[in-house]
């Protein structure tokens, strides 16, 4: 049986993209997912997987928000989100611009065109990185369009690329 779901309803999602997987220039993010599966253990619902870039994945179809996930992930990157916004930040990475790029291909630099963007003023750059206040978010899209990193994309793939 499913479980109800409240309107508006909230989902798991995972602020990492896996493009620091590489590690550009020997480097690695220090902030992304790290594949351990504790957040797959923890999910009673079987709605996280890791996918092919070594990153946890939500089923939002499966997930009922109960927050275990959230407590078992020793990064930190999964947080519930009101999954009707479908404008994400998928980067945790706090280093300054320069580092950061070193570490991912995708990784937010802390750049401030986003902010700048936003008539909602939804998103701020906090310690180099770009979040979204949902409660203020339009789900625009404007800051995915605009971000040159897209560290920042439509998890619908309307706006942006599903990645």
């Amino acid at each position: 049986m499913a479980a109800k779901r409240q309107v508006p309803y909230m989902s798991a999602l995972v602020a990492c993209n896996g493009g620091c997987r590489e590690g550009k220039d020997g480097q690695s993010c220090s902030y992304g997912c790290v594949a351990c599966s504790l957040c797959v253990a923890a999910c009673p619902f079987s709605a996280i997987t890791i996918n092919e870039n070594g990153v946890a994945e939500v089923d939002e179809s499966k997930c009922t928000a109960c927050g275990r996930c959230v407590e078992a992930c020793p990064q930190q990157v999964i947080h519930l989100h009101e999954a009707g916004n479908f404008i994400a930040v998928k980067c945790s990475n706090r280093d300054k611009g320069v580092d950061a790029r070193k570490q991912c291909d995708v990784s937010c630099i802390g750049c401030g065109i986003c902010e700048k963007t936003c008539t909602a003023a939804a998103i701020h750059v906090v310690e180099n990185c770009a979040v979204i206040e949902e409660k203020n978010c339009l789900s625009c899209g404007m800051c995915a369009v605009k971000c040159p990193r897209h560290a920042i994309y439509d998890l619908r793939g309307v706006l942006t690329p599903v990645r």
